[in-house]
């Protein structure tokens, strides 16, 4: 990888994983074409399967007990290349289950390591979804989904693979319900004939206007733009504590987008 994560983590042709000394972490699960197929544009596509990979809970050895005191969890995930029918490979789309020790829809870092990707983000699951949100970046930026914001992740290169890393609340939970109900997120991006993503709305949704930017910094949240996100960590495990306990920043979320 041209970004160094500072994570001695892997990713293998056939979206397995491989740790270097001293990491610690599971074996990886798979996420199959058939089970994300409700929240696609065309459910009966063809495409890459598994669609990507997923290893939770990966570290340093010496930093694994400070994890679990501090409730915070750290993922990484792999994207196959490839299409699903128009669409390019991505997840279906969630919302983060309330986490019972804090109670809060807690929030989620993106740090892109490998290929390039779009976050997309709207605001709610209803048939309002509010604001929506899509973020595009590549090796070492960074993105910030807010408490209780709906989301997706993409591959936008079909011709390669996709990693990132993430930090995430250690009782983190997946709400699927409002995406099911809609058919998937408020808008599905297509790729055309060269591969460029355009969007389009999804019918079973209120309008809305989706807002296209770029990855940015976060100083508001205290992260460095230039450290990776583990090695944030590993200097001050405060400076990403916000993950597990969002109370913390609980004046900026009603207004913060990513």
């Amino acid at each position: 990888m041209a970004f160094d994560p500072c994570l001695s983590i892997h990713l293998c042709d056939d979206l397995s994983y491989r740790y270097g000394s001293g990491i610690f972490g599971p074996e990886p699960e798979y996420r199959r074409l058939d089970a994300i197929r409700r929240s696609l544009r065309d459910p009966d596509c063809q495409g890459p399967d598994p669609v990507y990979s997923i290893v939770m809970d990966v570290g340093r050895e010496e930093h694994q007990s400070e994890l679990h005191r501090r409730m915070l969890l750290f993922g990484v995930v792999g994207y196959a290349a490839g299409r699903l029918g128009h669409e390019p490979v991505r997840s279906q789309g969630h919302i983060h289950a309330v986490a019972p020790h804090c109670g809060w829809s807690t929030p989620e870092i993106f740090e892109i390591w490998e290929g390039r990707a779009i976050i997309y983000a709207q605001e709610r699951a209803m048939d309002d979804p509010g604001r929506c949100v899509a973020v595009e970046a590549g090796p070492g930026d960074h993105v910030v989904v807010p408490p209780g914001w709906a989301h997706c992740v993409i591959n936008a290169n079909p011709d390669a693979v996709m990693l990132f890393g993430a930090w995430c609340d250690r009782q983190y939970g997946f709400d699927y319900s409002g995406v099911h109900a809609h058919g998937g997120l408020a808008w599905f991006p297509l790729l055309d004939g060269v591969d460029t993503i355009h969007w389009e709305p999804n019918p079973r949704y209120k309008s809305s206007t989706l807002s296209l930017r770029s990855a940015r910094p976060y100083p508001e949240l205290g992260l460095s733009a230039s450290v990776p996100l583990y090695e944030q960590f590993a200097r001050n495990p405060e400076s990403v504590q916000w993950v597990s306990d969002p109370a913390r920043f609980a004046n900026l979320w009603p207004a913060f987008e990513p």
